[in-house]
């Protein structure tokens, strides 16, 4: 078997973790001995911008890194459907996934790619005492607009109260501020657009009838203007409520109780995503077992984070490529 360039990539990245994205791409793509045009999003692209200096002043030469600003339907399309590219990586939306399949199939390339999630965050009642604030701090990261964000905590209904009231008082110190504010705080949303859908959602969760335990609807009571959205719980969630179904892709956790075991993996592998899931315990045989039975691409366990060079990537509607590591070369 020889290991060979696949040829000249299209990487196309998003605006949620721009660097990370630009980084992983274009590292594996080079190690690889591939060619490359980079058109990061449009929404973020400055710090690409910098990265191409970065490329050109290290002396990268001429033709095997090439960068493009636009945006998806116009720029995104041309690269994913010319003839002369031999693969795309892309990591955004599902639905965006979808597009440049459909449109890639047209010259049979390679198309790899990180999607959407709808990580489950199974805690048992054996788990350690720090388990759920962890859990809210985690979904409250980059104020949710995460791919492999915790956004459905799955909590044993022996400890599922208690859990609740953890959460509240998690979500209620979490603070919210632009980026130029000193501590720690979570900054805006994107854009208008997304925080339309988020408030959008927030709504439909109260009308579905769960019940609001912090946060909610508007912007957090010291901010009057900006794309700020209040760290908000939802409880009494079930799993066929929207809120439960669909990537929110801010900083909104629904807690969902459940009975079992078997229970538990029935919930959180009810879902067309599968990018990443959570288990908390301190049963290292439940843990695995567990494990073993999640449909998602990775798996982690009680707070800690993958190992340097892990994959990641996901299962069915999560995408079907893998980065990081060898596996991303």
């Amino acid at each position: 078997i020889l290991h060979e360039p696949v040829g000249v990539t299209a990487l196309i990245t998003p605006w949620n973790w721009p660097m990370n994205q630009v980084t992983l791409k274009v590292i594996a793509a080079l190690a690889a001995g591939c060619t490359m045009v980079l058109k990061p999003s449009e929404i973020a692209p400055l710090s690409a911008m910098v990265f191409a200096e970065i490329m050109h002043d290290a002396g990268t030469p001429a033709g095997v890194y090439n960068m493009i600003n636009g945006d998806g339907p116009g720029v995104g399309t041309q690269l994913s459907g010319h003839p002369d590219v031999d693969m795309v990586s892309f990591t955004g939306s599902t639905r965006a996934g979808i597009a440049i399949s459909k449109n890639a199939a047209e010259t049979l390339k390679r198309v790899h790619l990180e999607l959407g999630g709808k990580g489950a965050n199974i805690i048992f009642a054996d788990a350690d005492d720090k388990a759920v604030k962890r859990g809210v701090l985690h979904m409250m990261n980059n104020t949710g607009q995460s791919c492999n964000a915790p956004s459905r905590m799955l909590v044993a209904r022996e400890i599922y109260d208690q859990a609740v009231e953890i959460a509240r008082e998690t979500a209620d110190k979490v603070s919210v501020g632009p980026a130029d504010q000193s501590g720690r705080h979570i900054g805006p949303v994107v854009s208008q657009a997304q925080y339309d859908k988020i408030q959008g959602l927030i709504q439909k969760g109260i009308d579905e009838g769960a019940r609001l335990v912090a946060g909610g609807p508007d912007r957090p009571e010291d901010l009057n203007r900006g794309y700020f959205v209040r760290p908000t719980v939802f409880a009494g969630v079930t799993n066929d409520m929207t809120i439960a179904r669909e990537e929110i892709f801010g900083p909104v956790l629904s807690m969902i109780p459940f009975d079992s075991e078997e229970d538990a993996v029935r919930i959180a592998n009810d879902t067309v995503y599968g990018l990443t899931n959570y288990i908390q315990t301190t049963d290292a045989e439940r843990a695995v077992r567990v494990a073993r039975q999640m449909r998602s691409g990775m798996v982690e366990m009680n707070g800690k984070s993958r190992a340097a060079g892990a994959p990641f990537g996901g299962y069915k509607q999560s995408g079907n490529g893998r980065e990081g590591g060898a596996w991303g070369i």
